[in-house]
């Protein structure tokens, strides 16, 4: 008798047969089964983790672009929100050279990818939903004198 793992060769009259052990019909299925079971609960969950991650990240990255706007606001005397100096380069040369990546539709721009509105005693920024983040999660920051 050989081994379990290795296939025993065995000679019956002129004929030499082969005895393998191999896995039959029904159990390829099962485990074709369980991991489809596996993959239709996992998949629903990390969808919605991911999806909860781009918004936490257009959140921080929103709050970090209405911090630089107060930091210039307060550099040019706190006189209003629309001045020249807060400008969009000025915004970025704020944030240290460029404006953090909105994760909800993959750009950094001030004009596109997130919404800004400055009056004389109000700035107002808004991240852009685009089409992987549901607007109602973004928030709008409001920052006023």
């Amino acid at each position: 008798m050989g081994h379990p793992c290795f296939p025993v060769l065995r000679e019956t009259g002129s004929m030499v047969r082969k005895f393998e052990r191999a896995f039959t019909l029904i159990e390829l299925l099962v485990v074709v089964l369980i991991l489809g079971i596996l993959v239709a609960v996992a998949l629903p969950s990390y969808l919605s983790s991911v999806k909860d991650s781009r918004h936490k990240t257009a959140n921080a990255n929103a709050r970090a672009v209405a911090t630089a706007i107060q930091a210039l606001f307060v550099k040019t005397g706190g006189t209003a929100y629309n001045a020249a100096a807060i400008s969009d380069v000025n915004i970025t040369f704020e944030l240290g050279g460029s404006i953090p990546r909105n994760p909800c539709t993959g750009g950094s721009s001030l004009s596109t990818d997130y919404a800004l509105t400055l009056t004389a005693t109000t700035a107002t920024l808004r991240p852009a939903a685009g089409s992987t983040c549901d607007a109602s999660s973004l928030p709008t920051i409001t920052l006023s004198k």
